[in-house]
C-alpha cells in the first residue's frame, strides 16, 4: 500500500481518520505546500494566473494540470 500525505499539512493520511484541511485550501485558494507522494516540503511559486509547486523527488505540478486556476 502506498502512503499518501496531505498536500496542505504534510501529515500522513490514515484511512478511517478525518484529516483537518485549512479553510483556504478547502476553498481552492491555497496551493499545496507538501508533496502528496512523500510528504516533503515543496518549492511553491504563486502568480496572478496560477501556481506551480516542485518536489525535489517527484517533479513539478501546476494549477493548470489540476484545473485550479
Amino acid at each position: 500500500m502506498d502512503e499518501r500525505y496531505n498536500p496542505f499539512t504534510g501529515k500522513r493520511i490514515v484511512p478511517g481518520l478525518a484529516d483537518a484541511m485549512p479553510a483556504s485550501a478547502a476553498l481552492g485558494l491555497e496551493p499545496p505546500r507538501f508533496c502528496e507522494q512523500c510528504g516533503r516540503r515543496m518549492i511553491v511559486q504563486v502568480s496572478p494566473d496560477g501556481w506551480w509547486a516542485k518536489c525535489s523527488r517527484h517533479g513539478v505540478i501546476e494549477s493548470a494540470q489540476l484545473e485550479r486556476r
